[in-house]
């Protein structure tokens, strides 16, 4: 199974991509975590202590692999470069395992400067594809607001992609954006989670369920606040918040025909 996450930012997106990553992991599957996301919180997610995160080199600031894969030095302006560079030992080697998940960070090309941007893009847009398209275990991708490291030939291997919003009709346009962007690509399976639910929200989802597929409505947790607050993965600090994203997953694996 191959899942994006996305959505507007500070929905809950990469609470709800680690906690399925933890869950996933729990069964004894191998899996795969992805933080492609440049606001990285990934890790904290998942439950690796904030130290050993730190410590973590995002793919797209080392240096010496682009150049060696690509044939191109980082940011410098050259007009040739191997498009498609040798990944397929980078999932092993280069992520960190915890809690029985193997999070690989991508980091983010910085824009600017002059120089050509290509080599470092082209080694995550390959390492990204790879893993949708090659690797046999499961991945779960925290994405930025968008679809900025999906390609078309990415798009194959994407199962499906979960859009996480909260109530309000911002978060819902964001979703809408990118579900169009998706379609455009050739992502065929988009749902939404609706994300912190308090009891008023009721006629929110049931509204929001009329127009677009929605997998569950996860409600606000207090455990999960404080557990963002502490560095603290929402797995182990709310059971309940764990039950509920467990449905949620079991839904999109229905979705996808798992």
């Amino acid at each position: 199974m191959k899942l994006a996450v996305t959505g507007k930012g500070g929905v809950g997106k990469t609470t709800v991509a680690g906690t399925m990553a933890r869950i996933l992991a729990s069964r004894g599957l191998r899996v795969y975590a992805v933080d492609a996301d440049p606001d990285a919180n990934l890790a904290s997610a998942i439950g690796i202590s904030a130290d050993k995160a730190a410590a973590i080199t995002p793919i797209s600031e080392m240096a010496q692999l682009i150049r060696e894969r690509t044939g191109a030095e980082p940011g410098a302006l050259t007009p040739v470069y191997k498009m498609n560079p040798r990944v397929d030992d980078l999932p092993e080697s280069l992520s960190v395992e915890a809690h029985g998940v193997r999070l690989l960070r991508l980091g983010t090309v910085k824009k600017g400067g002059g120089g050509c941007i290509c080599p470092e893009s082209a080694l995550l847009r390959s390492l990204l594809t790879h893993l949708m398209l090659a690797e046999k275990d499961i991945v779960i991708v925290d994405m930025e607001a968008g679809i900025e490291h999906l390609g078309r030939a990415t798009a194959r291997g994407v199962d499906a992609m979960l859009v996480v919003v909260e109530p309000g009709r911002r978060s819902v346009q964001t979703a809408e954006t990118i579900s169009r962007l998706a379609r455009d690509i050739g992502v065929s399976r988009i749902a939404l989670v609706v994300n912190k639910v308090t009891p008023a929200d009721g006629d929110f989802c049931r509204q929001l369920a009329e127009d677009h597929d929605v997998l569950g409505c996860l409600p606000f947790s207090e455990e999960v606040r404080l557990a963002d607050l502490d560095e603290q993965a929402p797995y182990d600090a709310s059971p309940a918040y764990a039950a509920e994203v467990s449905g949620i997953l079991e839904r999109a694996q229905a979705l996808i025909g798992g």
